[in-house]
């Protein structure tokens, strides 16, 4: 039988594992619903994957294994890793990482970049509209009540000027690929997003163990993403500021990602600070340093709002500046992301954000939302209470994972304690269909098994909007699992954006 003839074979009687590709490292390679990252569905493998499939039928088992243990070996030596809160058994870790790379080809990452492009500049309007004019309010497009009972809006930002109206300069949009190979968001993460670091590692590392496969693709470069960064940063300068001082403002070595933050300071020079390590003196910012203060004029800020600054907002905090916010609000300093940038982070107003880019840029969303019920509407909640157990329902101010319901993965008992949490704050929760999202080839340790995967690209807006071509591939590495944080037990993988 030719292989057009299995293909056609294989697509009637429902593929279950990829054609033309001997057992081995592909025994228990199954396709199925989702759609595969690395194999069509009659299962011939796709154009663009065929050079990573021919790389790894001509390696054995141990080499894999070998390869993974370079790899692993590669995160250990350069500290690559993340802290998981609570965990009994020690909370440093290498961050869990999968050999074989994720492919985009470019003609559909320009369709994502210009997707995000379009929402990050809507997203910037609806932000510096909702803290100055609010005519997206009082139109109605956006209710009132939603926004002003957002746990992330700062009152304390009414009527305050943001340099160059930028209130998100740095973003990071999940993204997932639906059955029909359509890319939906899943989330936006718009106050101190995470993970930039290890997408810049995970390409460091993918081209040390593959070389011979990295020079085989023509993949965009992201190496760039440090000085891009920089760049950024330097459009928010107050315009006073001839020669801007700029640093990265860190919780300390104790933060999950306190590995990211002096990668960061370090990729674009700057210094890595803490909040003691700043003062603030009529309302300009200074640094300590040996030869004395030298003044602040931008803030990389990995720090959330409530800890920024302890007379403004928590007065136990020790992780911020005092005198912080009348610093920004006198516009001495400038913060990326600005204060109060969270309230268009809540999964709540997620919700609105396709009609947020009609008001604003009457134009159509490129990316489209995934369909959430607010329950907070009587007619939603009652709708998700009668179907707990077909639905995703999550908190909207929570992220990492926490606060999430996988319905077709849970429990009685825990469909019985979200129920009771709903009942009790309706505001505080969405729900989602559950999603076949897409799955990817990953190196499982006895042979390559698809695995769920979503997409985070960073975004960054300055002069212009600037997203380098690629992003975190999170794996969720436990075979079944929907959930893909390094936090529950996901992974990563590195992202190649092709050259078409």
């Amino acid at each position: 039988m030719n292989g057009l003839a299995q293909a056609a074979a294989a697509q009637t009687a429902g593929a279950t594992r990829p054609i033309g590709v001997p057992p081995g490292l592909f025994g228990q390679y199954e396709l199925g619903r989702p759609f595969d990252e690395m194999f069509q569905p009659d299962g011939t493998v796709r154009p663009h994957c065929r050079p990573l499939l021919e790389e790894l039928l001509a390696a054995s088992l141990p080499q894999l294994r070998q390869t993974q243990v370079d790899a692993d070996r590669a995160f250990l030596t350069q500290g690559i890793t993340f802290t998981v809160y609570g965990d009994e058994q020690g909370t440093e870790r290498i961050f869990p990482f999968d050999l074989l790379p994720r492919m985009i080809t470019g003609r559909e990452w320009d369709t994502l970049s210009r997707g995000l492009t379009q929402r990050l500049t809507a997203i910037n309007l609806f932000l510096k509209d909702v803290y100055h004019e609010g005519r997206i309010l009082s139109e109605g497009i956006v209710p009132r009540e939603l926004v002003y009972s957002c746990r992330h809006y700062r009152r304390e930002m009414r009527g305050v000027h943001v340099h160059r109206d930028i209130y998100v300069s740095v973003a990071g949009m999940d993204l997932v690929r639906l059955e029909d190979g359509r890319w939906v968001v899943l989330e936006d993460n718009l106050r101190v997003p995470s993970g930039v670091s290890y997408m810049l590692a995970n390409r460091e590392v993918t081209k040390r163990v593959f070389p011979g496969l990295f020079s085989r693709y023509n993949v965009r470069p992201i190496s760039h993403y440090g000085q891009a960064l920089l760049a950024t940063l330097q459009t928010l300068a107050p315009p006073t500021s001839s020669d801007p001082t700029f640093v990265v403002l860190t919780p300390g070595v104790g933060n999950s990602a306190y590995f990211e933050h002096a990668f960061l300071a370090r990729e674009m020079g700057v210094p890595l600070v803490e909040g003691r390590d700043l003062l603030v003196h009529d309302n300009v910012v200074y640094m300590r340093t040996t030869s004395g203060l030298r003044r602040v004029d931008v803030i990389y800020r990995r720090v959330d709002d409530d800890f920024l600054d302890p007379l403004a907002f928590r007065r136990d905090s020790y992780l911020g500046v005092a005198g912080l916010l009348n610093a920004y609000r006198a516009g001495n300093v400038s913060l990326a992301n600005a204060i109060g940038t969270g309230v268009a982070d809540d999964k709540a107003l997620y919700a609105y954000i396709p009609e947020i880019i009609r008001f604003y840029l009457s134009e159509e969303p490129i990316l489209p939302n995934v369909d959430t019920y607010l329950l907070s509407r009587p007619d939603d909640r009652r709708y998700v209470l009668e179907h707990l157990e077909e639905l995703v329902v999550k908190a909207v101010g929570e992220a990492g994972g926490y606060g999430m319901l996988i319905g077709p993965h849970s429990t009685a008992d825990e469909r019985a304690h979200f129920r009771h949490l709903i009942l009790a704050d309706p505001r505080n929760f969405i729900a989602q269909p559950t999603l076949a999202f897409s799955r990817a080839g990953c190196f499982v340790g006895d042979g390559i098994e698809p695995r769920h995967v979503d997409l985070r690209p960073y975004v960054l807006f300055g002069e212009k909007v600037s997203i380098v071509p690629g992003g975190l591939s999170r794996v969720a590495l436990r075979k079944g699992s929907l959930v893909v944080n390094s936090s529950q037990g996901g992974g990563s993988k590195d992202t190649w954006v092709l050259l078409d």
